[in-house]
Parts: structure tokens; sequence; C-alpha cells
């Protein structure tokens, strides 16, 4: 009999116009990257010198491109196209600006895939950057907490390539086809939660600049996959728009609840 391949698992970067980020997270990858782990990268066309620092370090991603792109998720599509391509078994999306948790981060991650080889989706917990310069870490929930949102940060989550089969990110959402595509792979198979952070989020993206808009999304998406009435959908909505402003408007109580410090 055969042995299965080993796990090769593609860290997928999305990036445009934020050079220092995309520097940023390649730092994190310094002394990660290897045969098993796997660098790609796309940049949509960026104009302040990103594609001329990705052809300065072309030895670092095995893949990029710069080119123009229709978007975030166009871009996260074509990673997976070029992953799929290049037989790589797993993907973990870490945009520009995120990084991975810790110095040792990809082979824990590889020894992760390699206990639970069949499963769809891993994920763990984050570590976030406060506005005071510290770095909290935020519990990943339990994936059964999915009807309710994101139960971890999409840079905390591995999934198997093989149980995506066509399945892409959905360009009609702006902000959460991440959370329609991981609802997606949930159907597809086994979800098991890592305790232990994955990634060091970069607080500011575009889910935080435009909380609303998200949460319209979400609740679109929530009645289409879940067949929820539009009752349901909103009281799921309201809680959201609690737990937003009791973030922004008392952020020492949300923090109290939400985060704890990482274990040194």
């Amino acid at each position: 009999m055969t042995a299965p391949a080993p796990p090769r698992l593609a860290i997928l970067t999305v990036v445009r116009n934020d050079r220092a980020g995309l520097a940023d997270t390649h730092d994190s990858l310094r002394g990660q990257l290897s045969r098993d782990v796997v660098w790609l990268v796309a940049d949509g066309a960026s104009t302040d010198g990103t594609a001329e620092w990705l052809t300065a370090h072309a030895e670092s991603p095995l893949w990029w491109r710069s080119c123009p792109d229709s978007g975030l998720y166009d871009a996260m599509n074509d990673l997976l196209d070029a992953a799929r391509r290049l037989d790589c078994s797993h993907a973990l999306f870490l945009n520009a600006g995120d990084r991975l948790a810790a110095a040792d981060s990809g082979t824990r991650l590889l020894q992760a895939i390699a206990r639970h080889p069949g499963c769809a989706l891993l994920y763990g917990d984050a570590l976030e950057r406060q506005g005071d310069g510290r770095i909290l870490l935020k519990r990943a929930r339990s994936h059964r907490w999915a009807p309710l949102g994101m139960f971890t940060h999409h840079q905390a989550m591995i999934y198997r390539v093989s149980a995506l089969a066509d399945l892409r990110f959905d360009p009609r959402y702006r902000i959460a086809a991440d959370y329609a595509f991981t609802l997606a792979v949930l159907g597809r198979g086994e979800a098991v939660q890592l305790r232990w952070p994955v990634c060091l989020f970069a607080p500011g993206g575009l889910s935080q600049r435009d909380a609303a808009e998200g949460r319209r999304e979400q609740t679109a998406i929530r009645r289409c996959h879940y067949r929820c009435g539009a009752a349901s959908a909103a009281a799921v909505a309201a809680a959201q728009r609690v737990a937003l402003a009791v973030r922004h408007y008392f952020p020492s109580a949300y923090a109290k609840l939400r985060f704890r410090c990482p274990e040194t």
C-alpha cells in the first residue's frame, strides 16, 4: 500500500497597496517556509512598490502574481486555484499585515494536520494587537457557534483543499464571503478546534471598517444557508449589534469578556 503524501500547507496572502504589511507577514514566515510550508501571494496591481518588493524577494513566495483583479475575494479564489495546482493539501489565509502567532507555528500546524488528516477544517485561537500596543489572546468559540457568526478569525482557520472541491468565495459579498465559505466547508467534513493561537491578527481590516455592511451580509448568508426565518435572523443581528456597541463604548468590559493575556 502506498503511504499517503505528507501534508503541504499553503500560506495564502492577499495584498493591495500595503507593502509594509506584506513585509511584516513575510517577517513572521522567516525560518518557517520549506517544501511542506509554502507561501503564495496575490497582489491586486498595487502602486506602492509591492510588486517590486515581491520581485526583490522572489525566493520566498513559491508563487505570486501582481495584476488587476475584482477585489479581495477574487484574489483569494486565485490563490486557492494556485494551491490546487501546486498540490497543497491545506490552506491558511494570512493577509498582508497578519502574522503567524509564533516561530514554530508552521511546524505545529503540520503536526496538527497529520493528526487529523481527514478533517475538513482546523481552527484555533488568535492574538490581537490592541491600540495601546498590548497583544491579547482571543479564544476561538466552538464551530457549533457558526449560526451566530464567525467563531474565530478567518486567519486562524486551516482548510483541507480536497474538501473544497469546486467551492469558491462568492463575489456577491463584499465583506462576509469568508463566512459563507466557512459554513459550506463545515458541511463537507469534520472540524477540529486547536487550543492554541494560530495567528496574530492585524486590526483595521474591511470587516472592522464597515461592520454594519458585514452584519447585513451575514444575515443574508445565514438565512440562505440555514433557511431560518426573518425573526431568527434579526435576533442574531441584534445580538451582534449589542456586542459591537459594547466593544466600541465599553472597550475595557469587552476586553475582560473576550480577551486573555497570552501564556508565556
